[in-house]
């Protein structure tokens, strides 16, 4: 089956000579439009699908090192109408622009939350090495090859771990094998969960080798992420950070009543204790609000006459 090309570009609605900050702002508007939390209960499957095609899309355009591994892979397309080189499939079999295995195109996974376009070019459904093998072994003791791919996992399945049906087609194979795999509370990002028995069937009735399915956080329109600890921008406006005030912050388990006190600065951080991710110790981490001062735009001609009035009565003190 054909693994389907996928521009990442027209999904964040950037041209390719995108800046990180127009790349950021784009995923972080299409991410608050299409999150599923976002969405009437009706529209619900169909803005997991959209809100997973986006999270793809800033994981590749989001990091440089993927971002650019992608460019090789689409030089061109401008001379080809938008569409990808010829020949961009024929990378497939040698583990491509991704550098994450060989032959990874040959291998279909479902319910991991990417693409087959992205598992074949981006480090996913790749072989770990091969069997023991060599001096000192015997040939009964031989296993299969153990594989990697990744899944995509929520700040929600984070916090409360959940058990997710993952779907693997092999090569030359017209039926997919289905599993079962338990994303445990407190899960951190680059760890691997592995699935015992899942991988390449091992040679002469030996045993079959593992799958480990490494870890990627989906993309959040709200939280960032550092270690144990969620972060979340909260917008200010002047008369907020300078008189103080009382606001509402989403956090995962709902909305937070905040005090804002006055002078509050610009990126400074307010911290509600225990309201971040599970730590490896049993506890959680800790939730920042950060300010983000919003200077206005545009004034009209009374907004400006007032500030004329506060710059000059500052001026005296």
């Amino acid at each position: 089956m054909p693994v389907q090309f996928k521009d990442y570009y027209e999904t964040l609605g950037v041209p390719k000579t995108a800046g990180d900050d127009e790349i950021r702002k784009a995923f972080r508007k299409l991410a608050r439009t299409h999150h599923p939390d976002m969405v009437k209960a009706a529209e619900k499957k169909a803005a997991e699908e959209k809100f997973k095609g986006i999270n793809e899309a800033y994981e590749v355009l989001g990091d440089p090192e993927k971002r650019k591994k992608y460019d090789q892979l689409g030089a061109g397309w401008d001379q080809q109408g938008g569409q990808p080189p010829p020949d961009w499939q024929q990378h497939a079999g040698r583990g491509g622009f991704g550098g994450g295995g060989a032959r990874g195109g040959d291998f279909h996974f479902g319910g991991t939350g990417f693409s087959d376009f992205f598992e074949q070019f981006f480090g996913g459904a790749g072989r770990r090495g091969g069997s023991p093998g060599g001096f000192g072994f015997e040939e009964e003791t031989l296993r299969g090859e153990d594989m990697e791919a990744d899944i995509m996992v929520t700040l929600e399945e984070a916090l409360k771990g959940s058990t997710r049906k993952i779907s693997l087609r092999r090569p030359n194979s017209p039926k997919a094998q289905t599993f079962s795999v338990r994303i445990p509370a407190g899960v951190r990002a680059g760890q691997r969960i592995r699935l015992a028995g899942a991988g390449n069937a091992g040679p002469r009735g030996a045993a079959a080798g593992d799958l480990f399915l490494r870890v990627k956080f989906e993309q959040h329109p709200e939280f960032r992420v550092e270690g144990s600890d969620l972060l979340h921008d909260i917008s200010l406006a002047p008369w907020q950070a300078v008189l103080g005030g009382e606001i509402s912050a989403p956090t995962l388990e709902g909305t937070m009543k905040l005090k804002i006190p006055a002078g509050t600065q610009n990126h400074q951080r307010f911290r509600l204790r225990g309201r971040g991710l599970p730590k490896e110790d049993g506890g959680r981490g800790d939730f920042y609000a950060v300010a983000e001062v919003v200077l206005p735009k545009k004034l009209t001609a009374r907004e400006r006459e007032l500030w004329e009035q506060l710059g000059e009565e500052a001026g005296k003190s």
